[in-house]
């Protein structure tokens, strides 16, 4: 099982940025994909999840100004952020998980809201 993320980078506040994540070595359709951020000195936390059923979840930090897709053809799953803020600074990790509880990581892209 593989997970690349992509997309991290320095952006300046207001600006957007587009994280992806490509997943290898299971049935993408079979696992709710999403993304965690966790920033220096503070727990991981849930952004957001694109479930099987093709519903989403965001956290209230988030909504309205990110938006989750996932493309099982593909293998992808992607973040797309916008009205990015300083408190958006985070280590971002893709995070797959089945029904019986199967998860693995990936190894986290830097997303860095800075004048």
């Amino acid at each position: 099982v593989q997970l690349v993320e992509s997309g991290g980078g320095l952006v300046q506040p207001g600006g957007s940025l587009r994280l992806s994540c490509a997943a290898s070595g299971f049935t993408v359709g079979d696992y709710t994909m999403g993304w965690y951020r966790q920033a220096p000195g503070t727990e991981r936390e849930l952004v957001a999840r694109a479930f099987t059923t093709g519903g989403t979840y965001y956290a209230d930090s988030v909504k309205g100004r990110f938006s989750i897709s996932r493309d099982n053809a593909k293998r992808t799953v992607h973040l797309q952020m916008s009205s990015l803020k300083p408190e958006d600074t985070a280590l971002y990790y893709c995070n797959v998980v089945s029904i019986s509880y199967n998860e693995y990581w990936g190894q986290g892209t830097q997303v860095t809201v800075s004048s």
